[in-house]
């Protein structure tokens, strides 16, 4: 057909095909929670954005955001596709920095050390000087408890395998640290070096330490490593809850689970995931079941048959707790030395008696980025219909629930 010059016949150009991500929906769900825990100000994520339907969300507490976003940043190494206004080396640095300023845990330097490895990024020379300290100072290591230790082992072998041979001289000692006074007999680990606290181990100690266990032993091809964290893994997924639930609280001297409560989503969709990845490479029966079983649980196979996604809004529900026991953990633990004086073995209670915390952490949505940015064998659950749902412009409110999540 022929159209003059001064035809009104207008021609309709197609719209160019929108591009596909090369992210998965879940990672992609992730980065848009993250962007309401942004402190645009700060320069962080924050400590808590509470789900509650409250005004201003976002509660920021320095230390503990400062710890959080370097858990992000650890995450989103492993991410295909970030959004273009995140300026990594600028909030690494920023934050880094900020371990020599504000009364951090020693695991917070591990943290800085592992994602600064990953993300290929200079640690800041105060904070290389800092490290150090802590990493020749032998004697205060019987303070360190189990997260301390096993971030820092963690992090001192991802410097080594990024090329930072400098860091592989504390590798060694700190891993016979871990093994002569963190390996228990049952095959779990402690939480301490020594002390009445020692035994009472959580789910994040054996996440933590097992993970440098399989770092270490890889890196090194020390096989007393890998024996070890694949017992710890062995015993993690014979305690598993009946609908995949990971138990909080542990006897590590009997390997007995001592309270399931709480129950944290970040373990269900982010630790465990990130720990069963190594048992699945080295061939560890029943890792990637207990993974699918466990992720599950926070689509809604749990005791509450409910989701613990706020889809709206790109976040997550922090855990399942005991109705009484939302204000004080005081309970849990006179519970706990209970149950281990007797000898009982818990289980879950009457799902009457369960209820939500109604908040989500930055750190939650940074280890879903670290546990499913690379894979691309589990789409049934990063590919799942849940995690493309449309989310509220930020400062915008669910349509349930007057803004809260029910």
């Amino acid at each position: 057909m022929m159209i003059s010059p001064n035809s009104s016949v207008k021609l309709i150009v197609p719209a160019p095909a929108k591009e596909l991500s090369p992210n998965s929906p879940l990672v992609n769900y992730a980065l848009r929670g993250l962007e309401r825990c942004w402190l645009p100000r700060e320069r962080r994520w924050s400590h808590i954005y509470h789900l509650d339907g409250r005004a201003s969300p976002n509660e920021s507490i320095a230390h503990s955001d400062v710890f959080y976003t370097l858990n992000v940043l650890l995450g989103m190494s492993r991410v295909a596709e970030l959004p273009a206004d995140i300026d990594l080396p600028e909030i690494f640095h920023r934050n880094a920095m900020g371990l020599t300023a504000l009364p951090v845990r020693k695991y917070a330097f591990g943290m800085a050390l592992w994602a600064a490895a990953e993300l290929r990024l200079p640690i800041p020379e105060r904070v290389r000087f800092e490290l150090k300290t802590i990493l020749s100072d032998e004697p205060q290591w019987r303070a360190f408890r189990a997260q301390d230790l096993g971030m820092l082992l963690t992090g001192v072998i991802a410097q080594a395998r990024a090329g930072e041979r400098e860091w592989l001289c504390f590798a060694g000692p700190l891993y016979r640290f871990l093994k002569e006074r963190f390996h228990s007999e049952s095959g779990l680990f402690f939480d301490a070096p020594s002390g009445f606290r020692r035994r009472f181990a959580s789910f994040a100690t054996q996440t933590y330490l097992s993970i440098a266990c399989y770092q270490y032993g890889e890196f090194t091809g020390d096989v007393s490593a890998l024996v070890m964290a694949d017992t710890c893994v062995r015993n993690l997924i014979a305690l598993q809850g009946p609908q995949g639930e990971w138990p909080w609280f542990f006897d590590a001297m009997s390997g007995r689970v001592l309270d399931f409560y709480e129950v944290y989503s970040v373990h269900q969709y982010g630790m465990a995931p990130a720990l069963l990845e190594w048992a699945e490479r080295f061939g560890r029966r029943g890792a990637r079941d207990a993974l699918v079983k466990g992720f599950n649980w926070v689509l809604g196979h749990n005791q509450l048959g409910r989701t613990m996604l706020a889809p709206e809004l790109g976040l997550t529900i922090r855990s399942q707790v005991r109705k009484h026991e939302l204000k004080s953990r005081a309970p849990r633990m006179l519970r706990a030395l209970r149950n281990t004086w007797l000898e009982n073995a818990e289980a879950l209670i009457d799902s009457a008696d369960v209820r939500v915390r109604l908040e989500c952490r930055s750190y939650e949505l940074g280890w879903i980025l670290w546990s499913f940015g690379r894979r691309t064998d589990v789409r049934d659950l990063s590919y799942n219909a849940v995690f493309d749902q449309p989310s509220c412009p930020p400062g915008g409110q669910s349509q349930r629930n007057g803004g809260g999540i029910s």
